[in-house]
């Protein structure tokens, strides 16, 4: 079955950090629960265009395979009912700001007196402690101040470029995921429920390893280098007759891999080229060199020959090439799934196989209050109180 079968999540969660988390849950088995403010839902559903039939895009993206309710938490009843579900759920997780769950009288010293084995993820700009607690967070500002704009782009000549994807939102929903699994296996030593905190600025943080341990070192913080790499050389993208392409060239053995590949083993008798450390500090010369060789041959005709060489290298596919790629088929990375107004989308797959462990078959983002009666019956409450509720727009 699958690996989180029998726990259940409730994602009080928006945009994209919180609902990565969600979306990995849901993929290893939880049944995850969304619950989308009202009216509205969860922002990402106003974010248009692109959409499909009329239903977002992003929204569609970010929550396939959960369940939908939408509950109105700023009533007292609504506060009730979520404190009903508190008793037979084993994850909430949230991405509001400081403050807000204990200002509508859930927080967590109250949620765990309802249910001593629940597990509160929060995930925020900049975690639950520190300077900058009560801030709010976005990716842009996190790239920004963790130091992932300092380190990308093509020199320090150019304006601060962000990493193109929301890094640091995608990253703390994964390393929510992680620290929630990690806390049900303590719960399950231990009986113990407790809280789970990171943020979208320790996210940034973790992706500077590389550069962190040359600032640790040397006291300089490097800065962007384009595609190249700040420890090995030639390890970057590099153009050819018609197009560009990646080769990871990063240590001795793929060095040569590479001169035999483009029939220059005469570089490596040059001291400026023949360790990894020289090849740094020639580091244009080598650019230049490479580019008068890989000029006279196409993207196809060259990753013909080096894959023929066992040298790490790749085009530099746009967005729909990556779809049509045979590995992201074989290995089921771009899926389809079912919305009741959207029909058919696609989305991205689940990005971890199990030799044993079954992964859950995708089902399509709920519309707002999809499954809301559903949800509440399954919380124990009578139809006659669910219609009640949907008069008081209590729930949608």
């Amino acid at each position: 079955m699958a690996s989180l079968k029998g726990i259940r999540v409730l994602e009080m969660a928006q945009i994209m950090a919180g609902p990565t988390c969600g979306l990995l849950l849901a993929d290893l088995g939880a049944e995850v629960i969304k619950i989308e403010k009202t009216p509205g839902g969860d922002d990402t559903r106003n974010f248009l265009p692109p959409d499909v039939n009329g239903v977002s895009a992003a929204y569609l993206m970010m929550n396939r395979n959960k369940k939908g309710i939408a509950l109105n938490l700023k009533d007292k009843e609504g506060i009730e009912i979520f404190k009903t579900m508190i008793k037979n759920s084993d994850v909430v997780l949230e991405n509001f700001r400081k403050g807000t769950l204990e200002k509508l009288g859930i927080g967590y010293d109250t949620i765990s007196k309802i249910n001593p084995k629940i597990i509160l993820c929060e995930i925020s700009g900049y975690g639950r402690t520190g300077p900058y607690a009560n801030k709010g967070g976005f990716d842009l500002v996190a790239q920004g101040m963790s130091g992932l704009m300092s380190i990308t782009g093509e020199d320090k000549n150019k304006p601060p470029m962000k990493v193109g994807a929301p890094l640091t939102d995608i990253t703390a929903g994964l390393l929510a995921a992680s620290g929630i699994l990690a806390a049900l296996i303590h719960r399950d030593k231990t009986g113990e429920g407790q809280k789970v905190d990171t943020s979208l600025y320790e996210a940034g943080i973790v992706h500077t390893y590389w550069q962190s341990a040359i600032a640790g070192a040397t006291g300089v913080s490097p800065g962007p280098l384009g595609s190249a790499h700040p420890l090995t050389a030639p390890y970057q993208a590099f153009k050819t007759k018609d197009k560009w392409i990646t080769i990871g060239a990063s240590n001795q053995n793929t060095w040569l891999m590479l001169l035999k590949a483009i029939n220059r083993q005469d570089l490596n008798d040059d001291e400026k080229f023949s360790t990894n450390s020289s090849r740094k500090e020639n580091l244009n010369e080598l650019v230049e060199i490479l580019n008068n060789e890989l000029i006279k041959k196409t993207s196809q005709e060259w990753l013909k020959i080096f894959d023929k060489n066992g040298l790490p290298c790749g085009p530099i596919n746009s967005i729909t090439d990556m779809f049509k790629d045979p590995q992201t088929i074989e290995r089921e990375m771009i899926i389809e799934v079912d919305n009741k107004k959207a029909g058919r989308s696609k989305a991205v797959g689940m990005p971890i196989k199990f030799s044993k462990s079954k992964t859950e078959k995708s089902k399509g983002a709920p519309d707002l209050g999809e499954h809301t009666r559903e949800i509440m019956q399954n919380f124990g409450y009578k139809d006659e109180e669910i219609d009640d509720f949907y008069n008081k727009k209590i729930i949608l």
